[in-house]
């Protein structure tokens, strides 16, 4: 999978969102609860993660993503760009400033080993109880 090469190189901090519903649109992120902040390794760590996603073909669920990664700039006022993950459509739609069209949809192979790998970094970052 391919994530925007500018923002990667450029992001400061990367939120982690457990996703509870779509975006209204307008240019709004996924709702849902942040549920950590990853800076340093831990972005590169993420970004690797993804970009070993091997592509995978089109399913149908209707889009209903779990997970997201919301990635910053360093003042922090500046979103690069978002991710929203749906394990079960295998697909990730990214929107944001750094986002190029083509790379808005994508498709993954969601039982793949790096897969089931970025689903369990993302899961394990929520607090437990």
């Amino acid at each position: 999978m391919r994530l925007p090469p500018d923002a990667t190189d450029t992001a400061a901090l990367v939120e982690v969102v457990r996703i509870t519903a779509l975006r209204p649109g307008g240019g709004a992120s996924y709702q849902g609860e942040v549920v950590a902040h990853w800076a340093g390794n831990e972005i590169t760590e993420a970004f690797a993660a993804v970009t070993a996603l091997p592509e995978g073909g089109r399913h149908r669920c209707g889009f209903s993503p779990g997970w997201g990664m919301r990635a910053y700039e360093s003042s922090l006022d500046l979103m690069l760009f978002e991710a929203a993950f749906c394990f079960r459509c295998h697909e990730v739609r990214m929107h944001g400033p750094a986002v190029p069209p083509a790379l808005a949809t994508q498709f993954f192979d969601a039982d793949a080993p790096q897969a089931q790998a970025l689903l369990e970094f993302l899961r394990s970052s929520a607090p437990r109880g």
